[in-house]
């Protein structure tokens, strides 16, 4: 499977950005899918995870309110739409699928399996 990442770049704080994430290869309707940020000199972080139906997210607590996780499965495409956006959340985001064998598995794991390349959201105050 390959994970594509998009949608990042350069706002002011306050802004907001919508991040996609496109999988080929491989049909993930069945697997729970997850959000990571790695800010410079920083370990990277769990931000989001949804559920494969969509039905279920859970968010860290600094983005809670601030970015909202979904899905389209038809395009195999998962969606992070961040708002109000701080300085502290610049940081490399990345997408992650957490491997064959999780199938229906919920919440998804700390350490998937596969990641997208990132893309690079930067927040200026």
């Amino acid at each position: 499977v390959q994970l594509q990442a998009s949608g990042g770049g350069v706002v002011t704080a306050g802004g907001s950005l919508r991040l996609s994430c496109a999988a080929s290869g491989r049909t993930l309707n069945k697997y729970s899918m997850s959000w990571f940020r790695q800010a410079p000199g920083k370990e990277r972080e769990f931000v989001a995870a949804i559920s494969w139906s969509g039905g279920s997210t859970y968010y860290v607590d600094s983005v809670k309110g601030r970015f909202t996780t979904s899905r389209d499965n038809a395009k195999n495409t998962m969606y992070l739409q961040m708002n109000s956006l701080k300085p502290e959340d610049t940081a490399v985001y990345y997408c992650a699928f957490p491997g064959p064998g999780s199938e229906y598995e919920w919440p998804p794991p700390l350490e998937p399996d596969y990641w997208g390349q990132g893309t690079q959201v930067t927040v200026s105050s």
